[in-house]
């Protein structure tokens, strides 16, 4: 966790500021470090569908330090993918595919040290930095849950009440395939989508959603979403190369 940044994330969270977030899937330090300039509000290191590893984590939340938060969407709700996640000193967790109070319960427990939590004590940035600081700082660690499938917005009130909960992002690719599967389509997503922010907003709790490019953030921001997305590394580097090609076969 960034010495500078240090509950930045969790008390602009909890003033329910609107937040720009950029998604990284590519694994790569050097586009991390573009990113982590380029004035988001946070970075979201994608370690359940991205290329990254343990120590690539490692390397680029030290490159992200002091100039933008980084939230880990880790693997699974499992007290090993969410403590290395903030072993490795990630302001936040994102955990996917929440869908009873129950799973809830577990992903907070999981990133909050006893008596709040069961989370192990270690790490080489912890340890490094001297672990009785870093036991200070891990109280400012943001905790999210991603409400993605059908059977997650029908419990969507219990989840969102779960204690220690800081933010809820959508994730609508999930989302859509879940209502496909019951042989609903995009009108019930949106509904679903709805009844997950209504929910945040009574109960205080920022929603966020994926949206994934620029215009569709800004279009989710002005109906109250907290956290949108506004480009995946994925998205900006294919358009760029497809984007110089196809003009120059234009041109010529």
């Amino acid at each position: 966790m960034s010495p500078v940044l240090s509950g930045r994330l969790k008390t602009r969270l909890a003033a329910n500021e609107q937040l720009g977030l950029v998604w990284l899937t590519l694994g790569h330090a050097s586009i991390t470090e573009m990113a982590a300039h380029s004035g988001a509000d946070a970075l979201v290191i994608d370690l359940q569908h991205g290329l990254w590893d343990r120590r690539s984590l490692e390397t680029t939340v030290g490159i992200a330090a002091g100039t933008a938060p980084v939230i880990a969407r880790v693997a699974d709700s499992s007290t090993t993918a969410i403590g290395n996640a903030l072993d490795a000193g990630c302001d936040g967790v994102l955990v996917p595919l929440i869908e009873s109070r129950e799973q809830a319960e577990q992903a907070i427990s999981a990133a909050r040290f006893p008596p709040h939590g069961h989370r192990s004590g270690g790490g080489v940035r912890p340890l490094a930095m001297g672990f009785g600081t870093y036991l200070e700082r891990a109280g400012h660690v943001a905790v999210g849950l991603m409400i993605e499938t059908a059977a997650g917005v029908d419990q969507a009130e219990t989840i969102i009440a779960t204690p220690g909960l800081d933010f809820v992002l959508i994730g609508t690719g999930d989302l859509g395939i879940s209502y496909a599967a019951r042989g609903q389509g995009s009108d019930a997503t949106e509904k679903g989508c709805l009844r997950v922010k209504e929910a945040c907003a009574r109960a205080g709790i920022p929603c966020g959603i994926f949206t994934g490019n620029v215009d569709k953030a800004l279009e989710r921001r002005a109906e109250g979403y907290h956290l949108v997305v506004l480009a995946s590394d994925v998205d900006v580097v294919r358009d760029a190369f497809n984007g110089v090609v196809r003009d120059f076969a234009g041109a010529a």
